[in-house]
């Protein structure tokens, strides 16, 4: 049943929740009781009234303002929002068939919606008409009302508004087509992943594992009704359980395994990966640019692909200069192993492993050390109440997404509630793989709302009553997506879209690297690592060469990522009539790309390979995977400015908090970074942190 105005919707008898803020603490969605149906149901919904909303501005015969027109356009948004918000986060961490399906056949609906809102003149116009008063002076706009003006009307510009119908009409069928075949690849990415876990039947081939690995492996073959034990793979080229196998022969079946995902089978991504490099180019040339990556880099931060580019370029020599000493080293350690062997990408992660074992730290020894709780409260939560004097708080009475997840009220220094955090950290078949940042509330002042954002892991999910035990990488995730989180919980903006993350891809990244600093406080490190058994803290000579590990593999850690960012890049800087057009060519495209780029290393392959790169093929990183190392840049530039105003500390986190954080997507994200450093990012920090040469120019 349906009213025209205000939209209202029963199923099965039940009013759908989605479609009215919900009455949860935070509102909080309620997912105990929401069913996937509904979960479609107000998307459509959501889609209509936003489309009436925007008719009634484009319509509207009041001159336009900041309320009948930009405040009208987000309240507009709210159940389209809502709904989207509540949906996506679950959908990624536990999807099912309904899911999926509920996904696919929303994505063309979203597609066209998208096409209706950005090539409608009207609305366009009116957006000018507003800038036009406000220039003459008949209106009045803050600064926030102009960025969201300013932005609106770019958006609409770079999405075709200015292009005759004909041109319109192919670039609405490209938008359509580019959704749905995203989607095909995340789940193809999706099933693909589960389907290439490596069985293991004879038991003294996970020699090294540990005890933990082996129980997990061998529930992993339970649970899919196999006999053995089941290496699963994460998103990456390299498998973290590589560290530890000591069998050459399986780890080289694992790596194997994960580069020839989507390489042909049931699950092949190559087409698909064709299909969408090759309508992004075509559309890029619709909107008068010369290729994707220049279309891309014109909405962040980078503003050019050149100035991409050279960044790129300015890194990847060092770093291949420094895989290549790193290799050497390994070299001799296998050699000690098995004389005469030669190194191969399968034995780099188990000898970096080993090497930093022997200068550093055992990871095997720190694993008892690092319980998951305990680097959640003295470690994660304790960085950002000595930064920004928030504390948090359970609430066991409040369901998240998904079962496993815990929700924490999040509180101001005084006790006014600021918001909640929702986190969901282990492993399970049905999640993405990865580790993620979502927000199922937007912070905004139009609405009162508060923020409720989430953090997602993968982490590995420990036997019944044992303790939830990390890797140091799986740490510096936590930090990491926390300081996503961060940005989304210390919002302080007036509209709901501008809020937190809601910022250029280059520029998303940026506080979340600078949250890992506080992972190597030393201080903190004394509070949240500590034996989960004897309650005794990590030796302080353990700690020293923690800390003195710190830029150990860097050489392979930045050149496999830039090898991708580059990989990206070659794929969205190709023009059309040069991208390949059968599957068979798509590896040797990527072969030569990495050749001409200087990074193709016969033993540090890309973080991501084409037909498994999620973020480029199935999220929204395509030509924009660079961000990444941009984002580093100013992440170095903040951590030295952190280091000359006393580091971890109120009044340093308040200045980063208001100047920076606060401001979400309200502003021009480079004119917060100046207010913030009085100065344009320095490189130079970059290049040393990684032990790069610093180039005079």
């Amino acid at each position: 049943m349906f009213r025209t105005g205000r939209f209202y919707a029963w199923l099965d008898g039940a009013m759908n929740p989605l479609l009215t803020a919900s009455t949860l603490p935070f509102q909080i969605p309620d997912y105990a009781n929401l069913t996937d149906a509904q979960f479609k149901e107000a998307m459509e919904v959501g889609l209509i009234e936003q489309r009436t909303a925007l008719e009634a501005i484009a319509t509207n015969p009041d001159a336009p303002d900041m309320e009948n027109t930009i405040a009208a356009w987000e309240l507009g948004s709210t159940t389209l929002e809502r709904a989207g918000s509540a949906f996506w986060v679950v959908k990624a961490a536990d999807t099912n068939e309904q899911r999926a399906a509920v996904e696919t056949a929303l994505a063309p609906k979203l597609a066209e919606h998208g096409n209706a809102i950005l090539l409608d003149r009207r609305l366009y116009d009116r957006l000018v008409a507003l800038r036009a008063r406000a220039e003459a002076a008949e209106v009045s706009l803050d600064e926030q009302d102009r960025y969201w003006l300013e932005e609106h009307i770019r958006e609409f510009e770079r999405s075709g508004i200015s292009l005759d119908s004909d041109t319109q009409q192919r670039l609405r069928e490209l938008n359509v087509e580019l959704a749905g075949l995203s989607v095909a690849f995340e789940q193809a990415l999706v099933e693909g992943r589960n389907a290439a876990a490596v069985l293991v039947t004879d038991p003294a081939e996970l020699a090294g594992l540990g005890e933990d690995g082996i129980t997990a492996a061998r529930q992993a073959a339970q649970d899919r009704g196999q006999e053995g034990w089941l290496i699963k793979l994460t998103n990456t080229t390299g498998q973290p359980v590589l560290e530890n196998l000591t069998n050459r022969d399986l780890r080289r079946r694992i790596l194997e395994a994960s580069l020839g995902r989507g390489l042909g089978g049931e699950h092949d991504t190559r087409q698909l990966v064709l299909g969408i490099a090759r309508r992004r180019a075509e559309r890029a040339r619709l909107l008068g640019y010369e290729h994707h990556a220049a279309w891309v880099a014109a909405d962040g931060c980078a503003r050019t692909t050149e100035a991409v580019l050279d960044l790129l370029k300015r890194v990847a020599p060092g770093a291949v200069e420094l895989a290549g000493r790193e290799a050497a080293e390994l070299q001799k350690a296998l050699e000690r192993d098995i004389p005469g062997a030669r190194l191969a990408a399968w034995d780099w992660e188990h000898y970096a492993a080993k090497q930093s074992a022997a200068e550093a730290v055992d990871p095997a020894l720190l694993r008892p050390y690092l319980e998951y709780h305990r680097v959640l409260h003295e470690g994660v939560f304790a960085a950002a109440t000595a930064l920004y004097g928030i504390t948090f708080h359970a609430r066991p009475d409040l369901r998240g997404f998904t079962p496993d997840s815990e929700v924490y009220e999040v509180r101001e220094a005084d006790g006014t509630p600021l918001g909640a955090v929702i986190l969901d950290p282990f492993t399970r078949p049905t999640k993405r793989g990865g580790a993620w940042m979502t927000s199922v509330v937007d912070q905004s002042d139009l609405t009162g709302s508060l923020p409720v954002v989430t953090n997602t892991c993968n982490f590995t999910r420990p036997a019944e009553g044992a303790a939830c035990l990390l890797t140091w990488d799986n740490v510096i995730t936590m930090f990491h997506e926390f300081g996503h989180a961060l940005h989304g919980l210390l919002s302080e903006v007036r509209y709901p879209s501008r809020a937190g993350t809601a910022v250029p891809r280059d520029f998303v990244e940026f506080p979340s690297q600078v949250n890992e600093l506080w992972a190597w406080d030393e201080t903190l490190i004394s509070r949240f690592a500590v034996h989960h058994e004897t309650g005794e803290p990590l030796p302080a000579g353990l700690v020293a060469r923690l800390r003195a590990s710190r830029s150990a593999g860097e050489g392979h850690h930045t050149l496999e990522l830039v090898a991708a960012m580059l990989l990206d890049q070659a794929w969205h800087t190709t023009v059309l009539e040069e991208l390949p057009t059968s599957v068979e060519e798509l590896e040797s495209f990527e072969a030569a790309a990495l050749e001409r780029a200087g990074v193709a290393h016969e033993l540090v392959p890309p973080r991501y390979r084409s037909c498994y790169f999620s973020h480029v093929f199935g999220g929204g990183y395509a030509a924009a995977y660079y961000g990444y190392l941009w984002a580093e840049v100013m992440d170095a530039d903040a951590c030295a400015w952190f280091a000359d105003n006393g580091g971890l500390c109120r009044s340093a986190g308040e200045r980063f908090r208001r100047e920076l954080l606060g401001r979400g997507g309200s502003i021009e994200p480079m004119q917060a970074w100046r207010n913030f450093r009085r100065a344009d990012p320095d490189v130079s920090h970059l290049l040393r942190r990684k032990g790069l040469p610093v180039e005079q120019r």
